[in-house]
């Protein structure tokens, strides 16, 4: 029993440090504060967030569910806590090893709709079209519409950055409402990972997959659209200046007199 009491500081440290890689390595939980992701997530779930891929290049793609920092006055000014000393110091040490949500942090959370070089824009009574197609969206919070409370674009997506949406369209002040910055889009950057599964409550235990509708045909051609473009326009006139070669060696070839070899 001694040996225990004597290894269980040990014990303790290594589990710390553990949850400390892990939190900042590997997955990290978050609380849900809002109804801006309704019905998809609701306010206190806890979701799941993979940020090891990041480290590996990988870059946000449209459909998925993001974490991603506040780019700037987007939570506006963030309200005093007003728990004691002892409990903000309790929830520092454990939001640091990932155990508790930060109180200082400002991170949101919305869903991907366009990514670097997509076009994206909504009129009132459409749909969200994203490079010419539209989006087929059962995410929506039931009554609500796509963009009729505030319609927007067409948007150019710049490279590195995101257009993001709130699955409650009527309750999320998402990219739509801050286009006096950066057209509203959000870098690549400040995400700190995609959302992959709800963990708690465990009767809402589900994975939060990419839909359908961002996997249709041609969704992302507008982005090799000028390549194909490019190509396709000076395909006629390779094949052009390759025929007037060929013709010209020809007649070179008809009016040279011809050298006979012999075999001496």
């Amino acid at each position: 029993m001694r040996s225990f009491w004597k290894e269980l500081p040990i014990l303790v440290v290594i589990a710390l440090a553990l949850a400390l890689l892990i939190k900042t390595f590997l997955v990290q939980a978050f609380s849900i504060p809002s109804d801006s992701m309704q019905d998809t997530l609701q306010r206190g779930d806890r979701v799941l967030v993979d940020k090891l891929t990041p480290w590996f290049g990988s870059e946000p793609e449209r459909g998925e569910v993001v974490v991603f920092h506040d780019p700037g006055g987007w939570l506006g000014e963030s309200q005093t806590s007003s728990s004691g000393p002892v409990a903000e110091g309790i929830q520092k040490a454990l939001s640091f090893i990932g155990l508790m949500p930060s109180a200082e942090e400002k991170d949101l959370i919305k869903r991907v709709i366009a990514v670097g070089g997509d076009t994206v824009s909504c009129k009132r009574g459409g749909k969200v079209m994203v490079n010419g197609k539209p989006l087929d969206e059962p995410y929506i919070f039931p009554g609500n519409t796509p963009c009729d409370e505030k319609p927007f674009g067409p948007i150019k997506v710049p490279e590195g950055r995101i257009w993001v949406m709130g699955d409650h369209r009527q309750d999320s002040l998402d990219s739509r409402y801050h286009q006096n910055l950066n057209d509203g889009t959000v870098s690549v950057d400040d995400v700190v990972g995609r959302a992959i599964v709800i963990a708690w409550p465990i009767g809402r235990w589900s994975t939060l997959p990419v839909p359908s509708t961002f996997d249709q045909p041609g969704l992302g051609a507008a982005a090799m659209a000028p390549s194909a473009l490019g190509f396709a326009g000076a395909l006629p006139i390779v094949l052009w200046r390759r025929r007037r070669l060929i013709a010209k060696v020809r007649t070179e070839a008809t009016s040279r007199p011809q050298r006979l070899t012999a075999d001496c």
